[in-house]
């Protein structure tokens, strides 16, 4: 007597279906990709499966011994070894008007025994919503300015970089600190003059869009980057 038992079907192409038991899900993943990007679907039966995974895993092979490289030359090159905290950097910290959670205050201290050290600083900063990840590019950002280096902040969209723009005049407001925005909300006039501005060294924190990766942006000294 035949049972009835509950599968999940795979639609390849040309109508071709693959029944997957319950008792195998776990072998199934959820695809993920590019908004919008229609997958190719292919055909059972054939090697073209086994070949895209075979392009691929060499992909990232090639990507992660270019990556390895990569770091192995920014570890061998010599950087800014920034000073270390002084009374202003004390200051502005302790007027942060909310308590550090653990997590946040070792990501602080991390970047900045980083920026200290004679070598490329590469760090990446994780965290929810709500995490304090602005405080930490604030502290970050002083103390390079407190070397005279210059400081740019890359934002995706306008909105975020009036908001930070905002944030960061407001944490550093009792500090000699010259802020400066760039993006479509800053008129035509006011983005040539910040961009004389930066290369001549006047501004030392600018905070922006892409519009900051044109080739009309140049900075007197820069010495720190702050991808959000």
């Amino acid at each position: 007597r035949e049972k009835q038992q509950e599968a999940v079907k795979l639609t390849f192409r040309d109508g071709d279906a693959l029944f997957v038991n319950v008792s195998a899900l776990h072998k199934l993943h959820k695809y993920s990709g590019k908004e919008g990007h229609q997958p190719r679907l292919t055909k059972l039966g054939t090697g073209a499966w086994e070949r895209l995974k075979a392009r691929t895993k060499k992909r990232v092979k090639d990507i992660a011994r270019d990556l390895i490289q990569l770091y192995a030359k920014r570890k061998q090159s010599t950087g800014f070894g920034f000073q270390a905290d002084t009374i202003w950097q004390q200051e502005l910290e302790a007027s942060f008007p909310y308590e550090d959670t653990p997590d946040q205050a070792a990501s602080a201290q991390a970047v900045k025994d980083d920026m200290e050290l004679p070598i490329p600083m590469d760090r990446l900063v994780c965290g929810d919503v709500g995490f304090g990840k602005t405080e930490i590019a604030v502290r970050a950002a002083f103390k390079a300015v407190q070397d005279g280096k210059q400081v740019a902040v890359i934002v995706p969209t306008t909105i975020l970089a009036a908001q930070h723009v905002e944030t960061f005049a407001e944490r550093m407001k009792r500090f000699p600190v010259q802020l400066a925005q760039l993006s479509r909300f800053v008129s035509a006039a006011e983005q040539k003059e910040v961009a004389s501005l930066l290369k001549a060294g006047e501004i030392d924190i600018v905070i922006g869009t892409v519009r900051l990766l044109s080739k009309d942006i140049q900075f007197r000294d820069l010495g720190l980057l702050v991808v959000d």
